[in-house]
C-alpha cells in the first residue's frame, strides 16, 4: 500500500460487522488515551466549542460502558437502490452499523448523504418500489427485517422501533386532536392501556404543561416545540427498544432545540432505550452520543466513539465538517468551507467519492475506492491518506482547495 499512506497490514483490517468490537471498556480506555491528543490539530478547546458539557458527560459514558450491552441492531453491508434495474441509483452502499442496548449512535453528514434512507430502512419504511434492497441484512433482535412478512413488520414498527421525524407540523394529522393520535399508537401496541389516563401520563413524561387540556388541542393550536413533544409521546407510547430521531430539532429555535435534546437524553436514560440520532448539528453530538458514524455519498466514511471523533478526527471529510464550525478562539476572518456539494445519485465520482472536494486527494484517489478499515483501535476510516500530510501543489489533485490555500497562506503576526 505504500509507506506514505501509513497503513500497515498489522494495523489495518477491513470492516465487517463481526469484527466490530463490543468491548465498551476498551473503547472508554481508548477515549481517555486520546483525549487531548493534538496530532491532528483538534484540541480539547475544539471539543468544548462543539459540546460545552462534554466533559461532564464523560462520567455518564463511563457508567454506560461499564454496564456494556447486547447488540440490538446490526446492519450488515446494506445496499439500497432507486430507479430502473438497468440504470440503478445506489442511495445506500455497503453500510454496516451496530447499535447496542442502551447505546446512542449519531449519524452525521450533509444533506443527500443517505442518512435518512438508512434510518428508514431499519423498519423497511422506504417504499418498494421505487426502492429495492439489493444486498445486506438488517438484524433486529437477531431477525432479518428484510425477510419479515407484513404482519411481522407491523409488529416492530412502533413496538420495537419508533421514529421521530423532522417536521412535526407535517407529520401530525391536522384533523385529529393530539390525544387521539397518541391513543392510536396505544390501541395498536398496548390496547390494555389505550385510555385518557395513559395519554396524560405520556404528555407529562415529555414535559407538556396542562396535559388534560393539551390532549384536546389540534396540532395547529400547538407551538413547534409542543408539536415535537407530541411526536415524542407518540413514539414512546408503544415502549420501543430503539428510538430513531431524524433531525428532531429541525425548524425549532435554539432554546427549544436544547430542550428537546435534553428531553430525549433524559427519556433514554429513564426508559433504557437505544437511540439512533440523525443530525447536521455537530454541537449536540458530543452531548448525547456514545459513537458517531459520518456518512458521505451513501457510505460510512468514519466511525468512532464520540469523544475520539470530535477530538481526533481522521477522515478529511470529518475534519472539514469540524473546521466549518465557528470557534470562539479562532482569529480567522472567514470559515473554512467545503467546496462543491454532495454528488447526486448516479453521478458519484470514481474511486473515493470525496476526492473532488478533498484537500488531501492525490492523483490515484479517483482510481480505486477505499474500504472502511480499522486504522486505530475501534476507529474506522474510509481513506487511503487519512494520516498523510497535506499534499504539495504538484502532488495534490485539488490545488485550489480552500484548506490548502489557508495552509499555504503566511502566518499573520
Amino acid at each position: 500500500m505504500g509507506k506514505e499512506r501509513g497503513v500497515s497490514s498489522q494495523c489495518r483490517r477491513r470492516w465487517s460487522p463481526q469484527g466490530q468490537s463490543d468491548d465498551f471498556a476498551l473503547q472508554q480506555a481508548n477515549r481517555n488515551r486520546r483525549f487531548g491528543d493534538r496530532r491532528s490539530g483538534y484540541t480539547v478547546a475544539t471539543a468544548t466549542v462543539l459540546a460545552f458539557n462534554f466533559l461532564g458527560d464523560g462520567l455518564r459514558d463511563a457508567r454506560r460502558y461499564k454496564n456494556g450491552g447486547m447488540t440490538l441492531l446490526q446492519i450488515r453491508n446494506l445496499k439500497l437502490e432507486f430507479g430502473p434495474p438497468e440504470k440503478p441509483l445506489r442511495a445506500v452502499d455497503d453500510v454496516s452499523l451496530t447499535i447496542n442496548t442502551g447505546e446512542t449512535v449519531c449519524v452525521v453528514g450533509e444533506s443527500g448523504c443517505g442518512k435518512s434512507v438508512t434510518a428508514l430502512s431499519i423498519a423497511r419504511l422506504v417504499p418498494t418500489p421505487p426502492a429495492r434492497y439489493v444486498g445486506g441484512e438488517i438484524l433486529l433482535n437477531g431477525q432479518d427485517v428484510l425477510r419479515m412478512s407484513g404482519a411481522q413488520l407491523r409488529g416492530i414498527r412502533g413496538g420495537v422501533v419508533s421514529y421521530i421525524f423532522q417536521e412535526p407540523g407535517s407529520s401530525l394529522n391536522p384533523v385529529f386532536r393530539a390525544g387521539h393520535q397518541i391513543k392510536e399508537s396505544l390501541k395498536l401496541h398496548r390496547p390494555d392501556v389505550a385510555n385518557d389516563a395513559e395519554v396524560i401520563r405520556l404528555l407529562k413524561l415529555v414535559g407538556i404543561p396542562a396535559p388534560e387540556s393539551r390532549m384536546r388541542d389540534y396540532p395547529h393550536q400547538l407551538s413547534g416545540g409542543m408539536q415535537q413533544r407530541i411526536m415524542i409521546a407518540m413514539a414512546l407510547a408503544a415502549q420501543p427498544r430503539l428510538l430513531v430521531a431524524d433531525e428532531p430539532t429541525t425548524a425549532l429555535d435554539v432554546t427549544i432545540q436544547a430542550q428537546i435534546i435534553e428531553l430525549l437524553r433524559q427519556l433514554k436514560q429513564e426508559l433504557g432505550m437505544s437511540m439512533l440520532l440523525i443530525t447536521h448539528n455537530l454541537g449536540i453530538v458530543g452531548d448525547v452520543a456514545d459513537r458517531v458514524a459520518v456518512m458521505y455519498a451513501g457510505q460510512i466514511v468514519e466511525l468512532a466513539s464520540a469523544m475520539e471523533l470530535l477530538t481526533h478526527p481522521l477522515h478529511p471529510y470529518t475534519q472539514a465538517l469540524l473546521n466549518s464550525v465557528p470557534k470562539l478562539e479562532s482569529g480567522a476572518e472567514r470559515l473554512t468551507a467545503i467546496p462543491g456539494s454532495v454528488p447526486n445519485l448516479g453521478a458519484f465520482p470514481p474511486g473515493c467519492r470525496f476526492h473532488p472536494r478533498c484537500p488531501k486527494a492525490r492523483r490515484d484517489c479517483p482510481q480505486k475506492p477505499p474500504e472502511l478499515a480499522e486504522v486505530e483501535p475501534n476507529h474506522w476510516v474510509r481513506c487511503f491518506y487519512w494520516n498523510a500530510p497535506l499534499p504539495t501543489p504538484e502532488e495534490g489533485l485539488n490545488p485550489n482547495n480552500p484548506a490548502l490555500i489557508l495552509a499555504r497562506a503566511p502566518a499573520r503576526s
